[in-house]
């Protein structure tokens, strides 16, 4: 009881400051990304590097999804031009992952400090500001505590049998990978939590990798719940949206074995292995999708007509 306290703690404790971060940056920026989106939309590779930008600054996939099926439904935005903007913020999310990556002990507790002040201010810049910098030195924090409770459960016999299991039996890796996801609304927290195990070596590479696709078909409820009440064009959106992460984690599961081979080439440390590895999935799907999107697009008019 006291592992599955401290570990619900500790999601909660991620999600608390991936929140606060993301609503500093989305206070100084929202009304020119809103803008930045209802420009260049007009075609998919258009839509697609906006999107990659306005997630990579947001820090969230799932809020430009929100942002969009909101445009969508206040018909600033159509669905076809919406096909760009998935592909763009399923690879701006990687950024995230490779961002929570390094690390920045020696200045979390300056920037909680910094963060904790400009929040304090009256102002509502400094106070977006603020929110920014306490948000970050929390995901970090929280990011620590991942790592800190993988060692400590290192020996427990249980979730050495359940780990192990799961790096022999991939598929079940990726389900797992789905659920939690869809659990906690954040694929960015499930990857978090992925590489504390794998920095502690509790887990292989293949089945983090394999719980990074799940987290990719996962991260879909929250557009789909956005979409709920919403038009029949804004729905076709979050319809495309989970296709598309569907397609993706199905067309690489067969390549997880040569996914590992290409990151463990690139770097010997498992945490960033992983980034890595959503990174080129990341980027190779949607590259592979977008010289087909206005066919796809079709496609889901018709299935979902």
């Amino acid at each position: 009881m006291l592992y599955i306290g401290l570990f619900i703690l500790l999601i909660l404790l991620f999600i608390y400051g991936m929140t606060m971060l993301r609503t500093g940056l989305f206070n100084l920026s929202s009304h020119s990304f809103k803008a930045l989106l209802e420009k260049l939309t007009n075609k998919p590779w258009k839509g697609m590097i906006a999107a990659i930008v306005i997630t990579a600054v947001l820090q969230s996939s799932s809020a430009v999804m929100v942002l969009t099926i909101g445009l969508i439904a206040a018909r600033v935005l159509t669905f076809p031009q919406s096909i760009g903007i998935i592909l763009g913020t399923n690879i701006g999310t990687t950024f995230t992952t490779e961002f929570i990556t390094y690390d920045i002990s020696d200045y979390l507790l300056p920037l909680a400090a910094a963060g904790a002040l400009g929040i304090l201010i009256n102002k509502y810049k400094l106070r977006s500001i603020g929110f920014v910098l306490l948000g970050i030195s929390i995901v970090f924090t929280a990011m620590k505590g991942f790592k800190y409770f993988a060692g400590i459960i290192q020996e427990n016999p249980l979730m050495q049998t359940f780990l192990a299991h799961l790096s022999n039996h991939i598929f079940w890796a990726l389900s797992l990978g789905i659920l939690i996801t869809a659990l906690i609304q954040s694929s960015t927290a499930t990857i978090g939590i992925i590489m504390g195990f794998l920095t502690a070596d509790m887990l292989s590479i293949e089945a983090g990798i394999a719980i990074m696709l799940g987290s990719n078909i996962g991260t879909c409820i929250t557009s789909y719940l956005a979409s709920i009440g919403a038009d029949k064009e804004a729905k076709l959106c979050a319809y495309a949206h989970i296709w598309l992460n569907i397609g993706g984690a199905v067309l690489f599961y067969p390549f997880i074995g040569q996914l590992k081979d290409a990151v463990v080439f690139m770097t010997s440390a498992k945490d960033v292995q992983l980034a890595h590895a959503s990174l080129l999935f990341n980027v190779l799907s949607s590259i592979i999708v977008l010289p087909f999107a206005e066919q796809f697009g079709r496609w889901i008019m018709r299935l979902h007509k």
